[in-house]
């Protein structure tokens, strides 16, 4: 059995320990406030830009707009949107794990794979596979549209010189406090609604519209803008999942540290009943002694 001094200490550090964790948890209630009424503000705006997009490219010939040429996929390249930071339990494992099945199945399709890093984490945990093309570290913190933009620039680059056929993204998607799931999408080429849809979603009353100026000048203005939306998009709803998975982390740190004071707790009371019963026996010991 260790002794006294020993355990002392232990509950001591495990104390110290449980009042960091609940100070993070705070800290990160406090943020994913302000990062979930930001990121819920602006899915209204991403949606609706989505759908004008799908209602503006039915029946476009995509070999008018080289955003939306398709052809034969050679090489996929994956943008990876993660934290920067970690403590935030399995958030960015399940990230990583989800990227890595798609690049076994797109290596077993015998496609080229080349990835795109946004946040700290999805850098580390590629960085031996020599698969990275870029990566854009320390920005998830306080990120702009910008940023979004600077990113979207560069794979669309990519994307026009042929280098890749075909981008994904992978990112955590943010569905409540206690639940954030890895989101998979396809970036480009951008693909117009399927005729089946269109109906589906006429028939829903969606209607039709008459577009001026012609919509192929449109789209070739949007076209930019619709790639800065959903990469910035993504980095919103991994910023609020972070943080929710960071406060779910701290809480059931904090409640294990509870539950190791406990026993710390028991073990340290055994220890010190043990000792006074020990130094007892040696007083009666000696008393019987004396008597003798």
């Amino acid at each position: 059995m260790p002794g006294l001094k020993d355990v002392k200490d232990k509950i001591v550090g495990v104390k110290k320990t449980a009042q960091i964790t609940k100070a993070m948890n705070m800290v990160a209630s406090a943020k994913l406030r302000g990062a979930q009424d930001k990121m819920e503000s602006f899915r209204p705006y991403a949606e609706k830009f989505a759908d004008t997009m799908r209602e503006l490219s039915q029946g476009m010939e995509d070999a008018n707009l080289p955003l939306m040429e398709v052809r034969e996929v050679k090489t996929v390249e994956i943008v990876v949107v993660t934290s920067d930071r970690g403590l935030c339990g399995s958030f960015n494992s399940h990230i990583v794990k989800t990227v890595e099945k798609l690049i076994a199945q797109y290596s077993g399709e015998g496609k080229a794979v080349s990835l795109v890093t946004v946040g700290k984490k999805g850098s580390q945990a590629f960085k031996k596979t020599g698969k990275i093309r870029v990566s854009y570290n320390d920005i998830m913190g306080s990120f702009q549209m910008f940023n979004a933009r600077e990113i979207s620039q560069d794979i669309t680059e990519n994307f026009l010189n042929g280098d890749s056929d075909q981008v994904d993204i992978v990112y955590g998607k943010f569905y409540s406090v206690a639940m954030q799931k890895p989101e998979r999408g396809e970036l480009l080429p951008i693909k117009p609604l399927e005729s089946e849809a269109a109906q589906e979603e006429a028939a829903g009353g969606s209607g039709s519209y008459i577009y001026e100026p012609d919509p192929n000048e449109i789209m070739e203005v949007l076209l930019p803008l619709y790639l800065n939306v959903q990469v910035y998009h993504s980095m919103l709803e991994v910023g609020a999942s972070e943080h929710a998975a960071r406060m779910t982390a701290m809480d059931n740190a904090t409640n294990a540290c509870k539950d190791m004071i406990k026993e710390l707790t028991q073990l340290y009371n055994k220890a010190r009943q043990a000792a006074v019963t020990g130094e007892l026996m040696d007083i009666v010991g000696g008393a019987e002694a004396l008597k003798g």
